[in-house]
């Protein structure tokens, strides 16, 4: 399958936006098993992992309502207090950058692009992990969930957008979700999916990216009039 919209020349781009889990953190298991270690707190039967995998990248409400659907509010709020009290007591420790994250943002903020994250993360989550993994200054910008709209809403792009006076055409939203595709599109910005988070790439192409990486690290290369995969064959 082609993407629906041609790709564009690599030299249009002012600002690259990346999500951040699955698409910079190596963190898709840690959610899983925090999710499914949630429900047995709470004596609430446990779903597949693939459900949990595919809400990756949603609001926080959207995610619950895949785990517990159609739960009282009571069962909302019990499922959101021990998830956050096991995510920051125990699995917010585990995840770390995919190897090639940290010399590809160099790389790309060398060459003068601007950088920037948006993330279904809380501020708090995404701020501890910008510090523990030693990248927090290389982003201009960034938006999480609970500061905006939820993906795949384009207000995070958006946001940003406003903050650093970059056209929508001017930027490349990087994400592994059909979730970070479709706020690219909506935004009416250019859409990059990358294989190494909760989306497979026969997923990733039906929200018709305009280009496609097996990892983050082939960014630089493809920015630079490198070719990459527009087909998900």
């Amino acid at each position: 399958m082609s993407p629906s919209n041609p790709v564009p020349h690599q030299n249009r781009f002012q600002l690259v936006v990346f999500d951040w889990d699955g698409t910079l953190m190596d963190s898709i298991a840690s959610i899983i098993e925090c999710s499914q270690t949630t429900l047995d707190e709470l004596s609430l039967p446990r779903v597949d992992d693939d459900v949990i995998r595919g809400a990756i990248g949603l609001g926080l409400r959207e995610i619950v309502e895949r785990l517990a659907p159609d739960c009282e509010e009571e069962t909302f709020r019990q499922i959101v207090e021990t998830y956050r009290r096991l995510w920051f007591g125990v699995y917010s420790y585990q995840p770390r950058l995919f190897s090639d994250v940290a010399g590809t943002l160099e790389t790309l903020r060398g060459h003068g692009y601007l950088l920037a994250v948006a993330t279904a993360k809380s501020r708090r989550g995404l701020n501890r992990d910008l510090r523990a993994t030693g990248v927090e200054e290389i982003f201009q910008a960034t938006r999480t969930a609970d500061e905006s709209r939820s993906k795949p809403h384009p207000q995070m792009i958006l946001d940003i957008l406003d903050e650093l006076g970059v056209k929508p055409p001017q930027t490349l939203m990087v994400g592994d979700t059909t979730h970070d595709l479709e706020m690219a599109h909506s935004a009416g910005a250019y859409a990059a999916a990358v294989g190494t988070g909760s989306h497979n790439r026969e997923v990733l192409f039906k929200a018709s990216p305009h280009v496609y990486f097996d990892r983050v690290g082939e960014l630089p290369w493809w920015l630079a009039g490198g070719t990459a995969r527009t087909s998900s064959r």
